[in-house]
């Protein structure tokens, strides 16, 4: 313990010194580093997907620094210091967990989130438990973040039957819609089949952002191969029928 003390008291003196010394470093405002940090997260996440552990190791190193740098850029303006943020972070933890630090009985994981979502909404003064949702989150990951915050407090389909025989009812609904040519309302009904699915998958254990990534990537490698194969013809992909394309498209299988 004292060995991580001494390594993350040198990262803060190191974060200083650059603050003090560096040119870049100094030009640097909570606001110029908002879209780095986005970065980082996204780069963090890449490796996680990629099951890459060294990765994983320097992209949290990252992402430590940043949390370092804004918590000196606050301290020169006297909003709080470095000292503040893990203060709040612990006292947050322990209020959080009264089932560890206090006398409140818990039985599994649900019980655990519905204390965390009904306590931050008394912390926070919060009239909704949904209001915790960032506005500028990603679509997929804000309708993610959403089903996780209604289910933690019991909002949820009985079962996965139930709750996949919603996502029928959305995608019939949605159906109707295209076959009377309502494009605004087949759009809105859309929007319900991906969020019925987003939930059913969540329901039955499957991240949808995870496994909508993990297709993405078997796509474009796939793609890649196919535009391997189409090179070797000394012919463009805009030369070939649809039919024509797909042939190649199923020989990348065996490529």
């Amino acid at each position: 313990m004292e060995d991580l003390k001494k390594k993350f008291e040198r990262l803060v003196c190191v974060m200083m010194e650059l603050r003090d010394k560096c040119p870049w470093d100094q030009k640097q405002t909570i606001d110029s580093l908002r879209y780095l940090t986005l970065e980082e997260c996204y780069e963090l996440s890449d490796t996680i997907l990629e099951e890459d552990y060294n990765g994983i190791k320097e992209e949290l190193g990252d992402l430590l620094l940043h949390v370092i740098f804004y918590s000196i850029i606050a301290t020169e303006s006297k909003k709080f210091n470095l000292s503040d943020v893990i203060s709040n972070q612990t006292n947050k933890l322990i209020q959080r967990h009264p089932h560890i630090y206090s006398n409140t009985k818990v039985k599994n994981e649900k019980d655990v989130k519905r204390n965390w979502e009904l306590l931050k909404l008394k912390e926070k003064n919060k009239s909704s438990v949904l209001s915790g949702v960032p506005k500028s989150l990603p679509t997929m990951l804000k309708t993610y973040r959403i089903q996780e915050k209604v289910k933690g407090i019991g909002f949820d389909f009985p079962d996965s039957k139930t709750s996949f025989e919603k996502v029928f009812e959305e995608i019939k609904e949605f159906k109707n819609e295209l076959d009377q040519k309502n494009t605004e309302k087949a759009t809105e009904e859309f929007g319900d089949v991906l969020f019925s699915l987003i939930g059913f998958a969540q329901k039955v254990g499957i991240n949808s952002l995870n496994a909508l990534e993990k297709t993405n990537n078997k796509f474009i490698e796939r793609f890649n191969k196919m535009e391997n194969l189409i090179s070797r013809t000394q012919k463009k992909i805009s030369d070939y029928s649809f039919e024509e394309l797909d042939e190649f498209w199923q020989k990348t299988k065996n490529y």
